[in-house]
């Protein structure tokens, strides 16, 4: 696993976790770029979320392809991503060697209360369980730090802020 902390992160987890505000907040804080993975969708894939269609591994193909471009492009990115498969995260580290993941643990219930208050986003509430099904924990891979999702903003980016500059990743700091 790199040491490098120009490394770039994905802050990732099922729709409602909060992928949006602490990508945003760390990568000021951080001095990163920040790639908003939903930004990235094709309109096919939007059309479908808004209908409540689950996207399929095809479906998706497309975007991670997109999205790990982006982050060959340049290091100190962070990106949200909801990156909810092994092999999906395999193909976004193979772009960007060194990459490291922030999974935001959710329940299903606090996903779902989070996602039906969002009123202006394209992603339908009723699709909370199908990710939920999709997801394939990353806990226990290299390069990831595990948060719980119901900790406040500003105590969740103190947590991660402090993991992604310490020189030893394979030791997350003591839990906020």
């Amino acid at each position: 696993m790199s040491t490098d902390p120009n490394a770039s992160l994905v802050i990732m987890g099922v729709a409602g976790c909060g992928k949006s505000s602490l990508g945003a907040a760390l990568a000021q804080r951080l001095g990163f770029a920040l790639i908003e993975g939903d930004d990235h969708h094709s309109a096919a894939n939007r059309e479908k979320m808004q209908q409540g269609t689950p996207l399929t591994d095809s479906d998706r193909a497309g975007w991670l392809s997109t999205l790990g471009g982006l982050l060959a492009q340049r290091s100190r990115v962070v990106l949200t991503c909801s990156a909810l498969r092994r092999h999906y995260r395999d193909q976004l580290r193979i772009a960007s060697p060194g990459l490291r993941f922030v999974f935001l643990d959710i329940t299903p219930e606090q996903a779902r209360a989070r996602v039906a208050a969002r009123a202006a986003h394209f992603f339908n509430s009723a699709l909370v369980d199908s990710q939920f099904a999709t997801l394939e924990t990353p806990v226990g891979e290299p390069g990831v730090l595990r948060v719980d999702a119901a900790h406040p903003l500003p105590q969740l980016l103190e947590r991660v802020a402090a993991w992604a500059t310490v020189a030893d990743r394979s030791q997350p700091p003591e839990a906020a």
